[in-house]
Parts: C-alpha cells; sequence; structure tokens
C-alpha cells in the first residue's frame, strides 16, 4: 500500500527526492508497524488458547489494552512518528540535487489495475465472477459477525478478529469477486517465501520447548540482567534476532519459550515483556531487504538507492527506543 501511494505522490509531485520518498514509505513497517493494529505478538497474547497458553507458558489472553492501547506503547509511537517526519523532512536535498524521476522511468511505474470487465459474458461462472452482489453479501455477514463479537465482548481485538475484519474490506473495496481473486492471486506471487517460513518456525518452536535449550536460554538472560536492564537486553537481543528471522510471529514463536520464563523469573510483567519484544521485532526491519523486495519491485529501484536514507533514520530510532527501554518502560 505504501509503495502504491509513493508512486501516487510521485505523479502529483514529481520533483520530489524519489528515493527518500519511497525510503519514507518503507519506514511504516521499519518504524511502527509492530506497536499497532497489525502487530503479531501483541494479538497472538489476544488470542484466547493461543500455542503460548497451550504450552503452559501463559495462563490467561493479555488483552490489547495492556499492549497496543498502554500508555507507554502509545506515547512512543506518537514521539517516533513526529522525530522521523522531522527526520525525513529535513534529509531532503535541494531542487537541483534530488532525484527525480525520469520520464521513461515514470513510464514505468504503474499503479495497481483492477481487471477489465467483460462486455459480455460467456457462460453463468462469468456473471457470478463479475457479479458486486457476492462481494456485499460476504461484507455484510462479516460486518454482523463483528457487531455481534464487540457487542457482546467488548474491545476484544485478536489475530483472528483483526484477519477477519480486514478481508471483509478487502472483499468489499474490490466490488468484484474476480477482481478481488486476481489481486491475491498477484499478491500472493510476493509473499511466497514469507509463507514458508512459518513451518519452519514451529519447529525451531519445538526444538526450545522440549529439550530443554529454553532453560539454557532462560537462565542466560536472568544471569546478566535485572529488572531494569531486561527490557534493553530483550530489545537488543530481539532486534539483531530479527535480521536472520524477518517475521513477527515467527521470531516470537522463536523467542517466547525462555523471554517468557526470563520475564516472570525477574519480576517483569507479560505486558512489558510483549510490547518490548514488539519494539525488537520491528528494530531492524527497516535495514532488512527482505520486506522492501516487493515494494521495490513496483518502485523500480534497488535497495542500495534507499539505503543511506534508513540508516540515518535507523541510528536516531535505535537511540531513542534504547533510552525508552532503559529508563523510561514501566513495568506492568
Amino acid at each position: 500500500a505504501s509503495a502504491m501511494l509513493a508512486l501516487f505522490i510521485v505523479r502529483r509531485n514529481p520533483k520530489v527526492d524519489y528515493r527518500l520518498l519511497v525510503a519514507a514509505a518503507y519506514l511504516g513497517l521499519g518504524c511502527t508497524w509492530h506497536a499497532g493494529l497489525s502487530g503479531s505478538a501483541t494479538l497472538l497474547v489476544a488470542t484466547p488458547d493461543n500455542f503460548l497458553i497451550k504450552a503452559k507458558l501463559m495462563d490467561q489472553v493479555i488483552p490489547v489494552s495492556q499492549t497496543i492501547f498502554h500508555p507507554y506503547n502509545l506515547i512512543l509511537t506518537i514521539i517516533i512518528v513526529v522525530v522521523v517526519t522531522i527526520l525525513m523532512a529535513l534529509m531532503h536535498p535541494r531542487p537541483e540535487k534530488a532525484f527525480v524521476v525520469k520520464p521513461e522511468l515514470m513510464n514505468q511505474l504503474k499503479l495497481y489495475e483492477a481487471p477489465s470487465k467483460p462486455t459480455k459474458w460467456e457462460s453463468p461462472s462469468d456473471w457470478m465472477n463479475w457479479w458486486p452482489g457476492f462481494n456485499i453479501i460476504v461484507f455484510i455477514g462479516v460486518l454482523v459477525w463483528l457487531i455481534w463479537h464487540f457487542s457482546t465482548k467488548g474491545l476484544s481485538l485478536t489475530l483472528n478478529v483483526i484477519n477477519f475484519a480486514f478481508l471483509g474490506l478487502g472483499i468489499l473495496f474490490h466490488w468484484r469477486p474476480w477482481s478481488f481473486l486476481k489481486a491475491t492471486e498477484d499478491a500472493g506471487k510476493a509473499v511466497w517465501g514469507i509463507v514458508i517460513q512459518f513451518p519452519f518456525y514451529a519447529g525451531i518452536f519445538g526444538l526450545f520447548k522440549f529439550t530443554g535449550l529454553s532453560v539454557v536460554f532462560t537462565n542466560a538472560f536472568v544471569a546478566i540482567s535485572n529488572p531494569q536492564t531486561f527490557p534493553l537486553f530483550v530489545y537488543w537481543y530481539g532486534g539483531v534476532l530479527n535480521y536472520l528471522i524477518p517475521s513477527g510471529g515467527g521470531e516470537w514463536a522463536v523467542v517466547a519459550p525462555y523471554i517468557v520464563p526470563a520475564a516472570k523469573e525477574l519480576g517483569i510483567g507479560m505486558g512489558t515483556t510483549v510490547v518490548t519484544f514488539a519494539w525488537a521485532d520491528m528494530m531492524t526491519d527497516m535495514i532488512q531487504p527482505f520486506w522492501a523486495i516487493a515494494m521495490l519491485a513496483v518502485a523500480k529501484l534497488n535497495f542500495r538507492d534507499i539505503m543511506g536514507y534508513l540508516l540515518m533514520v535507523f541510528f536516531v530510532y535505535f537511540i531513542i527506543t534504547s533510552l525508552a527501554f532503559l529508563f523510561f518502560i514501566p513495568n506492568w
């Protein structure tokens, strides 16, 4: 979505520095995503009967009011958004030195185009593929369920609820079944490399849980940290590991078997632990080329074209967040 927005902006303002614009489009993933409504760990721990409860690492769910909507998380997110926005504006070069999009490159930059509706139906199935009534009916069903869910359970956001809501919105906004299916097919080509990783993460979780490795890592974290420094060490460790396991949910499955017991032994609350991990997981995303592949394919740039800007943001981001997790994070 951010790549599409960048293409829209550069068409409206062709004198903007294109490399800086694309770098800015990548920062939502690198700076704030896991602190928001799409955070994997925060939604997983809010989901009833999640894998941590089944593994007896947790005895109850952690609601989003204790993670996503906790004042610490909200305030830190606002600070990062303000600082990074100002920094990106300051890094824009003078007009004569800006990397502007040349006409030949502009012609290659294509916004998403929905498939064209046929002028006539070859068969009843063609009509069904293009009839918007199906999308409307499905969305109404999703909406009715969401209304029932929130009216009976309050603001109970879980991974399944968020996914279901976005599925309904995607079906509605595409309006016609074939448009939704085609967009899903195109998107799947860009994420197959991500999907194939998750069975391996599940296997790593099993290794830590059932071979005793989790006890070794738990003892190591307890030995090198105290209640004051534990969040900072988890933040740094998670950030480094994220470069090797570039998946929020996958990394959480790997580290939870020893991070959670270590936090309990040091008297650190689950809210603090999960929020710390969430920020750790996205710390190195902005300098991780894996997630940028799909966006750069759309933008027609290489990762090295935006890396300089991202490194500058990373250093500022790292200092602010490290101080926040050492001196200002409460225990809840």
